[in-house]
């Protein structure tokens, strides 16, 4: 095989500054939520210990659905942000998948269980910023693949 073969196609477009900021942030952003996902899943005491009984047995007991959807939502999210790095055009992809990952989390929290009453207000907004900030990636992804500045 050629080089070439292996070498992806230049984008067409210097990337902007603003991509190496928003993709750097995006990437310390979702590596929070990846952190989560870990010491939840696997119940790390000195960050579990953080929440009380019924949260924990509410967290203990998701369906296998819900945390596929999790870590859909996480590792997508995750894997967005590194090609919005490596400027390729599949970051709109995996932040469309974290994103539906999202929905199956929060159907689950908001309409089958009372995940909200057990978790707090506080959850709610922080809900709502992940939302934004996973639209925010996906919208701008995807105007940065439009641009070609993604390849």
């Amino acid at each position: 095989m050629t080089e070439a073969m292996h070498d992806p196609a230049p984008a067409s477009e210097k990337a902007p500054v603003h991509l190496w900021i928003i993709g750097g942030l995006a990437l310390v952003w979702n590596l929070f939520g990846v952190f989560d996902y870990l010491a939840t899943h696997l119940q790390w005491e000195f960050y579990m210990s953080e929440f009380s009984q019924e949260q924990l047995d509410y967290f203990y007991t998701f369906p296998d659905w819900v945390v596929s959807g999790w870590a859909f939502g996480v590792w997508g999210a995750l894997a967005g942000s590194v090609a919005l790095l490596m400027r390729r055009r599949w970051a709109v992809w995996a932040f469309a998948l974290s994103l539906l990952g999202m929905a199956v989390s929060s159907i689950y929290t908001l309409g089958m269980t009372n995940g909200l009453e057990i978790m707090g207000p506080e959850a709610v907004i922080f809900s709502v910023v992940i939302w934004a900030v996973q639209i925010f990636l996906i919208v701008y992804s995807y105007k940065m693949s439009q641009r070609g500045v993604l390849v």
